[in-house]
């Protein structure tokens, strides 16, 4: 039944049930769930129908908490229906006797299947006795090998660039050179529809070898990757993103999608790729190739494996655009859940390590060994002495308006073009043909402005590699066709340039979202720097005398606002571009011009990588907790009843725990004397899951000490098993050992981060963010676990803004 979810299944969390609205109890001061909201506020709970994403209604503080609860008990999980028949008779367009179903492409649904990362550390006596041990020298060998790690990165990111661009420069220069000898050909014997045919044949194949390799090979490795890097390092595990097969496919794809003639770049891919390239390294080993080469086995965790892709993704963005302070800030803005001033040493060192060595392999291919003329794989021109005057500035103001709108036109389209390929384009040899096809229609689109656009230029006055003549004379070439073969510097007629910008803005719009490697940099920058190129001729034909009037400024300021309005990046973009084109001076109108385009874009909608995110389904968290939400409290938040462990625990009923329950965090708590469903023992700490099926693995029983304490009992064991821990039903336990009991307290974090029944909701997501957890445990004023929290609890919040409004919205998650 493709295209439609029901209801919605359990997730990394410990509970299985929510608290009953029946089950609170009175105004009783030792009842845990006595909180009420504090003030009245206008909540908005989102509809599960297509567009209906909010059912408001103005209400006083009981009816809010209430309907919160009572939303919450109806996520059944009977047959994975929303009941609807349980609803409360105060909601309206509800059904009272129909199951309410939730389609998929919904911006309010969050899917349980993506868990999160442990970036806390966690404390346990083996961490303790290991640094004890080995002391001093070996937290100054961490350090330094940490800096290893970082050139290497920056190495091999730089190389991977240099193999992408180089292999398209080639197959390139063959395609537009048998295209240009057929074309000139045909024009003279009257058979244009052969160079035709063979336009759609060079585009086609490529784009159908890159496509079947991304759906059936590995369809993680589709699009630019950018979004699934900034999940990554918001801390939510995102499968398959960083493995070596998918940093393969990604390269492969690339390149194919570029030859194929697609409107995508190469530039984003490269940030993805150099993720991969960091989260690989880091850990000495590969999965996927089954190889462990016993290297940096130290940083076998989250949190180190973490600040590694961020300096990958730095990497990427540094040899992409020649830009290492802007590949920082990137990580910056972009993501990282974690920041310092070491990891921003480290990060700009992996940066300038990555521009340098693109450039000595580039400058070296193309015959200028030592120049160092290639700082990156997007070449924005010469801007050395390009200034501004005051009076742009109003002028500046207004492109960044324009690009703002442009950018959210392009974001709606986008969305709902994306909206109908999750519900409508399922099956895997649908999406191939859907690549295929727009391969064949941008090639047509292509030869339909050669055929029927007259702009004829003299040969010479423009760098043009491949000039096509068509039906100019002797001695001038095409200039649309020019466009089309390459992106030459030079003037063009404005019919050109606004058929161009009309066309290739709605190709990168159908492009976007394909079953294919891609990115989304240059095809915004070319249609920004096409309607840019219109301004500063308009600006030409206004004010001819004066010296500061450059349509190529006028370019680069369009190419800016476009890009901004879409992707909605301020700083690091501001500084990308100032990198690239070196042109210091240029800083504050760019600036001004991407701000617009942010506020602009934003008063309608999102940046296109958070709208696919959101289409994802993935819990991320904003970098601030939601306004006004100070009278949603812990007990409102969290998951309860808690499963949870006793320090010497049953292997019987820790086999039988997880296998029925797919939670990844337990409480250890000592066992209370009664058991009133409310709490369930005072806290002593956290274990996960992987690290309980570590310990069943290796059968570290109490009963048979005797046979493994001798060989160590160290965090090895772990760190090998990392990332990919084993399930538990690949782990044998006999009955015999089912009754056999675990020491839980050398592998438990003894002091996980807990909070007050009576917290708010921006204190935990406070916490929550700022130390990237994965759990928070809730106690109440006697230090007993009453509940827990996780990533999905904290995302189901969400402020929605939209034109000027704004309302807190609680979303539905998914299996």
């Amino acid at each position: 039944m493709s295209g439609e979810v029901f209801g919605r299944a359990n997730d990394e969390r410990t509970p299985l049930l929510r608290p009953r609205q029946e089950d609170r109890g009175n105004d009783d001061a030792s009842n845990p769930f006595n909180y009420n909201a504090t003030s009245s506020a206008e909540m908005a709970i989102n509809s599960t129908d297509e567009d209906d994403r909010v059912l408001s209604q103005s209400m006083d503080e009981d009816n809010i908490l209430g309907l919160l609860r009572r939303r919450r008990s109806y996520e059944s999980q009977e047959g994975g229906v929303v009941s609807s028949s349980s609803l409360p008779g105060d909601l309206p367009h509800r059904p009272t006797n129909e199951p309410k179903t939730v389609r998929t492409g919904n911006l309010n649904l969050l899917s349980s299947k993506f868990e999160s990362l442990d970036y806390d550390i966690c404390e346990n006596s083996l961490l303790i006795d290991e640094e004890r041990t080995k002391g001093y020298q070996f937290i100054a060998k961490k350090d330094l090998l940490r800096w290893v790690i970082m050139i290497f990165i920056g190495i091999f990111t730089a190389l991977i660039a240099c193999c992408i661009d180089i292999a398209i420069e080639e197959g390139s220069g063959v395609k537009f050179n048998f295209l240009k000898k057929q074309v000139d050909q045909c024009v003279e014997d009257g058979c244009l529809s052969i160079p035709f045919l063979y336009w759609i044949l060079c585009n086609l194949v490529p784009v159908l070898i890159g496509s079947l390799l991304v759906v059936y090979v590995e369809p993680v490795a589709a699009g630019s990757g950018i979004p699934q890097v900034k999940c990554y390092l918001n801390g939510v595990k995102v499968p398959r993103i960083v493995r070596v097969k998918t940093l393969i496919v990604k390269a492969i794809g690339v390149t194919c999608s570029v030859l194929g003639g697609l409107a995508v770049g190469k530039e984003g891919p490269m940030i993805h790729s150099g993720a991969v390239v960091a989260a690989g390294l880091s850990q000495g080993k590969s999965t996927t190739l089954r190889k462990d080469f016993k290297l940096f086995t130290y940083f076998r965790e989250d949190h180190e494996k973490r600040d590694f892709v961020s300096g990958g993704a730095a990497a990427g963005v540094a040899a992409a655009f020649g830009a290492p302070v802007g590949g920082v800030l990137f990580s910056l803005e972009e993501g990282a859940s974690f920041w310092n001033q070491s990891l921003t040493w480290r990060i700009f060192f992996c940066s300038l390590i990555s521009t340098f060595t693109l450039n000595v392999v580039l400058s070296t291919y193309h015959g200028r060994p030592g120049e160092l003329t290639y700082s990156g794989l997007l070449n924005f021109g010469k801007f050395d002495n390009t200034s501004y005057d005051f009076i742009e500035i109003p002028l500046f103001i207004l492109m960044g308006i324009l690009g703002g709108l442009l950018g959210a036109l392009f974001n709606h389209l986008n969305f709902k073009l994306t909206v109908f390929r999750i519900r409508n384009i399922t099956k895997r040899y649908v999406k191939v043909l859907e690549a295929v096809l727009v391969s064949a229609v941008t090639a047509t689109v292509g030869m339909g402005m050669i055929l029927y656009t007259n702009d004829c230029k003299p040969l010479g006055d423009d760098p043009t590699k491949y000039p096509v003549q068509m039906y100019c004379g002797d001695g001038q070439y095409s200039a649309i066709g020019a466009i089309w073969f390459q992106t030459p510097e030079g003037s063009h007629k404005l019919t050109s340039i606004l058929m161009f910008f009309a066309f290739y803005f709605f190709l990168s719009c159908w492009t976007y979202g394909l079953s294919v490697s891609s990115g989304l940099f240059i095809p915004s920058l070319l249609t920004g720097a096409a309607w840019g190129r219109v301004v500063g001729m308009g600006m030409e034909y206004m004010f001819p005398d004066k010296s500061w009037v450059n349509p190529g400024k006028y370019a680069l300021i369009g190419a800016a606002a476009q890009l901004g309005g879409v992707v909605r990046m301020t700083i690091s973009l501001t500084v990308i571009l100032i990198e690239a084109t070196g042109n210091l001076t240029l800083g504050l109108p760019l600036m001004i011009t991407l701000l617009m385009a942010k506020w602009v874009g934003d008063y309608f909608n999102e940046g296109i990588y958070d709208t696919h995110i959101r289409l994802m389904g993935v819990p991320i968290l904003e970098w601030e907790p939601p306004p006004l939400s100070r009278n949603i409290h812990a007990t409102e938040v969290m998951s309860t009843p808690v499963i949870s462990f006793s320090s010497v625990e049953n292997v019987g009923r820790i086999i039988d725990i997880l296998t029925n329950e797919r939670y990844n965090g337990f409480p250890v708590v000592d066992t209370p004397m009664y058991n009133d469903g409310r709490t369930f023992g005072k806290i002593r700490g956290l274990i996960l899951r992987s690290q309980l099926i570590v310990m069943l693995q290796h059968k570290l029983y109490n009963e048979t000490a005797e046979s493994w304490s001798h060989k160590g009992y160290t965090l090895k064991l772990f760190r090998d098993a990392y990332p990919r821990y084993p399930t538990i039903q690949q782990v044998h336990v006999s009955d015999e050992e089912r009754h056999f009991t675990v020491d839980l307290r050398p592998i438990m974090n003894p002091s996980p981060y807990s909070v007050m029944h009576s917290s708010t909701l921006p204190r935990i997501f406070k916490l929550f963010r700022g130390l990237g957890l994965r759990h928070v445990i809730v106690v109440n004023d006697n230090n007993e676990v009453v509940g827990i929290v996780t990533r999905k609890d904290l995302a189901r919040y969400r402020m929605e803004k939209h034109m000027g409004n704004m309302r807190l919205s609680e979303l539905t998650i998914l299996d």
